[in-house]
């Protein structure tokens, strides 16, 4: 089992604090391991059997019927002379969850651990109720610094390739081990419960074909600007017929069910957002991988700004696109303590390449940290404060 330190750590932290803790994420990122490693904890520090409630709502061994029966359910085991920890793990699957959710939040001796593969968890009627009282942790699958730990391998420079293709789905590791043919059958179980369970079923669509074309264009286009519109017109033009507005009821639904997220422009001079055509970033180039097939591996430098914009959300930044004069910056990392600016290429070899990507950076007009991130195996460098860094170092440290 793979330890998610960072994700374990938010848990430890926000332990018997006031605060329902959420944990939201795509299927299968590692939400129920993530419970599983903090139950641990809590045994290890002499939380009995009894104080813990663990209650898996896709199991086949629970069926209630509504959110009463699932809340008295769970008041039965409790009582007044101890402390509680109660984790409930896909908890949309119970219509009115959020009532059960309030309930047990206002009991002073229960410490409540939730999880959804759906970002409507925290939206409507739960974020009114609960606002203020909780806080979210984003999961998101394996980064590569937690995928190496699962192999008894030196050669980072290999491993990340087979990272590129693969991504990181924690139940992939395994497979890869013992029969690396198997693992698009994994991706296929997982993309077809998100697509069926998580998207058309809640969302009332039937056109899996139009659903699937969508999709595919977007993941073929990560790292491109597209719009509802751009996409509309392209599909039209093969004979889907679709509107501006279908489109983007499906693109929500992806963006609601982690399938992918969206990267606004960001005006690196002014300062402000732009309401212009967003970039989208897919969860796990696996995923990709699965869906497009051969076609997956012909741009592989996307492939990479795709993993370098996961693992700035990993580490707590907000990410936009950055427009600068008539130029763009990869990403703008943004924190409490400032910004930082990210170009992605895959190699700078060529002086026109290494020109072209340093530009942008060049005209910022202000002195918050740069870089450069590639796969370059040579020296490190810096350029007039801008960084090179090869990404595979870059992923294993901290900057």
């Amino acid at each position: 089992m793979i330890e998610r330190k960072e994700y374990l750590d938010e848990l430890k932290k926000w332990m018997n604090k006031d605060l329902i803790k959420v944990v939201t994420g795509i299927r299968r990122c590692g939400k129920s391991t993530l419970f599983e490693l903090f139950i641990s904890y809590l045994k290890e520090t002499g939380i009995s059997d009894e104080q813990i409630i663990q209650i898996n709502l896709e199991s086949a061994d629970y069926d209630f019927k509504d959110y009463k029966e699932l809340y008295q359910y769970i008041v039965s085991k409790l009582s007044d002379d101890e402390n509680y920890y109660v984790f409930l793990d896909e908890v949309q699957n119970v219509v009115a969850f959020q009532k059960v959710v309030d309930s047990l939040y206002i009991k002073k001796n229960v410490d409540v651990y939730i999880t959804g593969s759906n970002a409507y968890l925290l939206s409507g009627e739960l974020a009114t109720l609960l606002s203020g009282r909780y806080i979210e942790i984003k999961m998101l699958p394996l980064s590569f610094r937690e995928y190496v730990t699962a192999f008894d391998e030196d050669n980072y420079y290999q491993l990340f390739l087979n990272y590129m293709k693969n991504g990181g789905m924690p139940g992939e590791i395994d497979i890869l081990k013992s029969n690396p043919d198997g693992v698009d059958k994994y991706l296929d179980g997982i993309f077809s419960t998100i697509v069926y369970k998580d998207i058309m079923a809640r969302k009332n669509i039937v056109d899996k074909m139009l659903l699937e074309s969508i999709l595919k264009f977007i993941f073929d286009s990560v790292g491109s600007s597209v719009s509802p519109k751009k996409i509309s017109d392209t599909l039209t033009s093969k004979g889907i017929s679709t509107s501006n507005h279908t489109v983007d009821h499906y693109i929500n639904a992806f963006l609601e069910s982690f399938l992918i997220y969206k990267a606004e422009r960001f005006d690196v001079k002014g300062k402000n957002l732009l309401a212009r055509e967003y970039k989208f970033y897919v969860v796990d180039t696996g995923l990709r991988s699965y869906l497009l097939g051969k076609k997956a591996d012909r741009d592989m430098g996307h492939i990479l700004e795709n993993i370098v914009y996961l693992e700035l959300i990993r580490r707590g930044y907000k990410v936009y696109v950055g427009k600068v004069d008539d130029g763009e910056i990869d990403f703008v990392a943004q924190n409490r303590e400032g910004l930082k600016y990210y170009q992605v290429a895959l190699t700078v070899r060529d002086d026109l390449v290494l020109e072209r990507e340093l530009k942008s950076l060049q005209k910022t007009g202000d002195y918050y940290p740069k870089y450069l991130l590639t796969l370059d195996m040579d020296l490190n460098a810096d350029y007039d404060g801008i960084k090179k860094i090869n990404v595979v170092d870059w992923l294993l440290g901290e900057e």
